[in-house]
């Protein structure tokens, strides 16, 4: 077999055509990567609950008088409280944890005396765990009553604060925690 000279292999690269480039299994192989995706995606739902936190900037206006319904999560009990008249209920932790059940039915008894009421504030102590927040929150929002085979959900107070509990002072010394 004999070597072919360096001009002759010159010859041939310059005359050799470009390679194809294959455009149809290209598009077949991503419209099946992109049904694969599809298929195996994860659609979650997302809830997104608007807060009404006051502006950095806020001058003090003095509050309408009425209810200022505010409700206290503390590590051992929920307290519902009124800014201007202070505590109106308090719900010490059962065996379970907190008592949300006896949350809805008093926050259920606040409605019945103040319809038109719609805003109320969750104040939280540091270190309360999210999972707490948001039922206290549920609880407040939306009463759910079963009716038969159906949940039906009435309104209680859907425009929902959020701000820091106030500190408890210490009985025995009088110093805050």
């Amino acid at each position: 077999m004999r070597r072919r000279s360096y001009q002759v292999r010159k010859l041939l690269r310059h005359n050799r055509k470009p390679a194809e480039l294959l455009l149809v299994p290209m598009i077949d192989i991503f419209t099946v990567l992109v049904t694969f995706l599809l298929m195996t995606a994860v659609f979650s739902r997302t809830v997104i609950l608007e807060l009404k936190l006051p502006p950095s900037n806020a001058e003090f206006t003095p509050p309408p008088p009425g209810l200022q319904l505010e409700v206290i999560v503390r590590k051992d009990s929920l307290i519902v409280d009124d800014r201007n008249s202070g505590p109106l209920a308090s719900f010490p932790n059962n065996a379970g944890g907190y008592d949300y059940e006896a949350l809805t039915r008093y926050l259920q008894l606040v409605k019945s005396k103040f319809p038109d009421k719609t805003d109320a504030t969750v104040l939280l102590e540091p270190d309360i765990a999210y999972d707490v927040v948001v039922q206290v929150m549920d609880r407040m929002r939306v009463l759910e009553v079963n009716a038969g085979m159906n949940v039906v959900q009435y309104e209680l107070f859907p425009d929902i604060s959020v701000g820091d509990a106030p500190l408890i002072a210490d009985n025995a010394t009088g110093a805050k925690p």
